[in-house]
């Protein structure tokens, strides 16, 4: 993945995506259960986000749908993204063009008048 659009648990104290998705469905140590609950106590983002995993019947079926609405949101970021820089282009051009068109009316005129002169 693009580093613009990492993990957002990535850069946080947060347990990992994998981490919330193994404490519900049980396949943590004591040891790592007990750090969980512990973030969670303190993290409602975290807890939240437990809470909807914890709602889901097909639990397997999570990391798949998860790996899906990655994509579907990077490419939409992308869209977006491709969109703004098309939009950036745009206006540099016309921006040169103006300059362009500038200039050669400076032209025009310090000719214009150093003939007539």
């Amino acid at each position: 993945m693009n580093e613009h659009f990492n993990d957002i648990f990535v850069t946080t104290g947060c347990p990992t995506q994998q981490q919330l998705l193994d404490y519900v469905q049980g396949k943590l140590s004591a040891e790592e259960r007990h750090e969980v609950e512990m973030h969670l106590t303190d993290c409602e983002f975290c807890s939240e986000a437990l809470e909807g995993l914890s709602n889901i019947k097909d639990k397997e079926k999570i990391p798949g749908w998860i790996s899906e609405m990655k994509w579907d949101l990077l490419k939409k970021l992308r869209k977006k993204y491709r969109t703004r820089r098309k939009t950036e282009n745009y206006i540099s051009l016309a921006v040169i063009i103006l300059c362009i068109i500038f200039l050669v009316l400076a032209i025009f005129w310090a000719y214009h008048f150093a003939v007539k002169h």
